[in-house]
């Protein structure tokens, strides 16, 4: 970090106090020293025709969180993306956007207007209402001369709509320098609903001129990417960075998106307002509004999960229709600190703190609240870090990992008894971070095998996280004997598509044999079933 941003930092901080005396005012106080919001002082408008002489769609389009009748449009205006400012006057820009039936939009069903302002980057994001439920739709946008690349999407049935069948994926953990987005590409080809993104959408990490390993020899990327992301126009560089990736341009294009953050998107395993490296909270939180407001920024969502500040809301709950409830969950931004310093530990007094939280306890409440209300059959929890338990070893001393679930037990274990009390028959968590693929059986009590099964955990593998990663860990069979309930260990790259039925959900664990180089083919790993009403993963 240089010396003047230090000071920057310390400057904005000031703006901040103690986090709980935090305002609207301060929060937006607290990001003055990088850019102000859309208000009074708005920019002025500039003519798209004259300040747009070069393609501004170079990060694609995208869409997400869709609702019945209604889904988020999203697109970038930047015609040199890997600048500053995109190549673009600090001024507003009127952008159109249209939703058709077809592809060649004979069909039009809506049309409207945005506007992509310079405080926000020129990203533009359209709530686009008024549609039919259920309903595959194409979708573009134009600025001046320009027409974006089309984007394929879809709504979500109506509330109480009785379905056969709903196909997803998850995916997370995309480091640009560990290798290409190869299974992108496969994603793209999918017939899916909407894909799941839980976390570690960017690294912080550097990106020297290659592009890490991806080697490059056509191109040398900008000096700005070879150090770590910290101020707001760093995180917003990188996301333009990783967005420009083709791959990725073509999943997003191809389905509707419904993102949740890990760490990485704003700093390695932080908690709250503890950062990794012990920064002042006051300078941390500074740091976390940059990331937070870089994160929206770049991604298909509403306007209730725009950040104030080092604040935002991204814990939210989505339905398809009667056959499943979505609970998408934050277990970053208001986590307990990591017990006994991070890491692999043997727990102990301080991780099985019954007062310590993953959630925060407006979210846990929240969270079981909604499933006491729901009358979906499958109750899915899109979320971060490994929720079933995984021993270290089968002997005594075994360690358990203190960022994930198995460090924050009395946590998990609030949850599944709020799950139970609540009647819920079918729940499926969905899970990122580990850059391995996992099928578990989440135990009542994981101290005896022989315990219900009371729900199943698919953890998906990374897309480039990793690197290219090995079909048996060293690690496998240890944790295989460890750990009864792990029905599926995996470390190749790749994702996780799930089939939700009425009588069962069919897991399919796909991968690819390298990322460190371009066009791997795709092979689905191994398949599973759970049955609807009696939890647990069988091979299908």
């Amino acid at each position: 970090m240089t010396y003047q941003h230090q000071q920057e930092l310390r400057a904005a901080a000031a703006h901040l106090g103690r986090r709980r005396f935090l305002t609207v005012t301060g929060a937006a106080a607290a990001l003055a020293f990088a850019t102000n919001l859309p208000g009074s002082a708005e920019a002025a408008e500039a003519d798209a025709r004259k300040a747009i002489t070069d393609d501004p769609f170079t990060l694609g389009v995208a869409s997400g969180d869709p609702q019945p009748g209604s889904v988020v449009l999203w697109t970038r205006l930047a015609p040199k993306p890997y600048e500053t400012g995109g190549g673009l006057p600090g001024a507003r820009i009127a952008v159109q956007w249209e939703i058709a039936r077809d592809e060649r939009f004979t069909r039009v069903v809506r049309r409207g207007s945005a506007t992509a302002h310079p405080e926000f980057n020129h990203t533009v994001h359209v709530e686009a209402d008024g549609l039919d439920a259920d309903r595959v739709l194409y979708y573009r946008f134009r600025a001046g001369q320009w027409i974006s690349p089309v984007g394929r999407t879809r709504t979500a049935p109506s509330t109480g709509a009785r379905l056969n069948e709903l196909r997803l994926a998850a995916v997370s953990c995309q480091a640009y320098h560990d290798g290409y987005f190869t299974a992108y590409e496969h994603l793209a080809g999918e017939d899916l609903d909407v894909v799941f993104h839980l976390g570690d959408y960017i690294y912080e990490y550097a990106v020297d001129a290659a592009g890490g390993t991806r080697a490059y020899t056509d191109r040398t990327l900008p000096a700005h990417y070879n150090r770590e992301t910290v101020t707001l126009e760093d995180y917003r560089l990188r996301y333009a960075l990783y967005k420009t990736d083709p791959d990725l341009m073509a999943a997003h294009a191809a389905h509707p998106f419904v993102v949740t953050w890990d760490d990485h998107e704003t700093e390695n395993n932080y908690a709250d307002e503890i950062s990794e490296n012990q920064a002042p909270p006051e300078e941390f939180l500074v740091r976390r509004a940059a990331a937070y407001r870089a994160y929206w920024e770049n991604q298909p969502l509403r306007r209730p999960q725009q950040p104030n500040g080092p604040d935002m809301r991204l814990y939210r709950r989505l339905t398809f229709g009667r056959l499943a409830q979505f609970d998408i969950l934050d277990t970053r931004q208001y986590r307990s600190d990591q017990a006994y310093g991070d890491g692999w530990k043997v727990p102990g007094p301080e991780s099985e703190d019954p007062s310590r939280t993953l959630t925060g306890a407006t979210q846990e409440r929240w969270l079981i609240d909604g499933w006491r209300g729901s009358d979906a059959l499958w109750n899915v929890v899109p979320q971060q870090v490994t929720f079933a338990r995984r021993r270290s070893t089968t002997a005594e001393d075994y360690k358990l990992s203190m960022d994930s679930w198995d460090g924050y037990p009395a946590s998990r274990a609030r949850v599944l008894a709020g799950a139970e009390a609540a009647g819920v028959d079918n729940l499926l968590v969905l899970t990122g971070d580990v850059h391995v693929s996992y099928g578990l059986d989440i135990k009542r009590d994981f101290d005896d095998p022989d315990s219900p099964t009371v729900g199943t955990e698919l953890v998906t593998t990374s897309i480039a996280s990793g690197k290219d990663g090995a079909d048996k860990p060293a690690n496998w069979s240890t944790y295989m004997a460890a750990n009864p309930h792990m029905k599926w260990y995996n470390g190749r790259r790749g994702y996780v598509t799930a089939t939700l039925g009425t009588d069962a959900v069919r897991a399919d664990f796909k991968t690819v044999q390298a990322v460190t180089t371009p066009g791997a083919p795709l092979t689905t790993a191994a398949s599973f079933v759970s049955e609807a009403g009696s939890p647990g993963l069988k091979p299908a």
